[in-house]
C-alpha cells in the first residue's frame, strides 16, 4: 500500500508533469473512486495547476479558477504519464495536457479516491482535517511523537499507524522504524522512555528517507510497489519473516497486529518482561503468619 514516501514521489512527479502545461480536458470513468463526490465536477478541472501539496497520504491539487482536487492512492493507485493514444491498464481518470501527454490515475483494485472541491476548502475537508502530524512537512521530535502516540492503549505499532496521530506512516515503514529503533512492535506506548521516543522519532525519519531514496533511484517515472511483479524488497525487516535478520542473523518473526502482518527481530527488538512480585521464602511466610496471629491478652 502506498505510504508517505510513495505519495511524496507521486506529488513530485505531478509537479514536474504539470509545470508549464495546461490541462485541456479532464475525464473520468464512473467508478467508486468518486464515492461521496460529484463525478461531473471532475470535468471542470482545466487550466494550469497552481499547486500540488501533500498531507500524509493525501494529495491536494489546486487549479486556476479556484478548482481543487483531493486524491488518495488507496492500495494500488498511482499516477502515470503517457503520450496521447497510449493505453494504460486500469486507467480510471485522465488529465489531457497541452503538450500531447495524458496523466492517468491507474487503480487496479479501486480503493483509491478522488474528490473535486473548491480550492480554498481542500484543507478543510473532513478526511484531511482529521490527519495528525506529518513527519516531513510538520516535523517530528521525540516529545512530539510521545505527545501524539503516548496516550494510546493500543500496541505501539498499531498506534503509530493511526493516521489521526501520525499522518503517512503505514505498515511497512512503521515496522522499519521500530526495527531501526530496536523497539518491539507490541510494546505499550506508555512503557517507552523519553530516550526511546527520541530514537523512534529519528528512526521514522530514517525509514522515510530510505524509502524516498529507493523510489528516487528507480528507472523511469513509474513507481513500482513492493507487491508488484518485478519489485525488489530492500527493506531491513518488512517481508523477511523466516529469513535472517539484516543486523544479527536471528530469524525474523511475524505475527498479526490490527489485521496486518508485523515483522520484527526478537533479538534486536526484545519485548521487556513484566516485573514480577518478589518471592517470599518459607521462613519469611512463617514469620508473616505468626505476626498476623492475634496476641493473647494478659490477665
Amino acid at each position: 500500500m502506498p505510504e508517505l514516501p510513495e505519495v511524496e514521489i507521486a506529488r513530485r512527479n505531478l509537479v514536474r508533469w504539470f509545470q508549464g502545461r495546461r490541462v485541456v480536458r479532464a475525464e473520468a470513468d464512473a467508478t467508486r473512486i468518486f464515492r461521496g463526490a460529484e463525478l461531473p465536477h471532475f470535468t471542470r478541472l482545466q487550466g494550469r495547476v497552481e499547486a500540488v501539496e501533500r498531507k500524509g497520504k493525501y494529495l491536494l491539487l489546486t487549479l486556476e479558477g479556484g478548482h481543487g482536487l483531493m486524491a488518495h492512492l488507496g492500495m494500488t493507485g498511482k499516477f502515470v504519464r503517457r503520450k496521447e493514444g497510449e493505453t494504460v491498464p486500469y486507467s480510471r481518470a485522465r488529465f489531457h495536457l497541452d503538450d500531447g501527454h495524458v496523466v492517468h490515475f491507474s487503480d487496479a483494485r479501486l480503493f483509491g479516491r478522488m474528490e473535486p472541491a473548491p480550492a480554498q476548502g481542500l484543507w478543510e475537508l473532513p478526511a484531511v482535517k482529521a490527519l495528525g502530524r506529518d513527519p516531513l512537512t510538520d516535523g517530528l521530535t521525540g516529545p512530539q511523537l510521545q505527545e501524539a502516540v503516548g496516550g494510546s492503549k493500543q500496541d505501539l505499532k498499531v498506534a503509530l499507524m493511526d493516521q489521526g496521530r501520525i499522518a503517512g506512516l503505514g505498515n511497512i515503514h512503521a515496522a522499519e522504524a521500530l526495527f531501526r529503533a530496536g523497539v518491539h512492535p507490541a510494546r505499550s506506548p506508555a512503557s517507552l522512555t523519553p530516550d526511546e521516543w527520541k530514537r523512534l522519532a529519528k528512526a521514522i525519519h530514517a525509514a522515510f528517507d530510505f524509502g524516498l531514496m529507493e523510489l528516487g533511484e528507480q528507472q523511469g517515472e513509474d513507481i513500482v510497489y513492493l507487491e508488484e511483479r518485478g519489485a525488489v524488497n530492500r527493506f531491513r525487516v518488512y517481508g523477511r519473516a523466516k529469513g535472517p535478520c539484516s543486523k544479527c542473523g536471528t530469524t525474523v518473526e511475524s505475527f498479526t497486529q490490527g489485521g496486518r502482518t508485523t515483522h520484527f527481530c526478537p533479538a534486536c527488538q526484545p519485548l521487556p518482561k513484566a516485573p514480577t512480585a518478589p518471592r517470599k521464602t518459607v521462613k519469611g511466610l512463617q514469620k508473616a503468619v505468626e505476626g498476623a496471629k492475634p496476641r493473647s491478652r494478659r490477665r
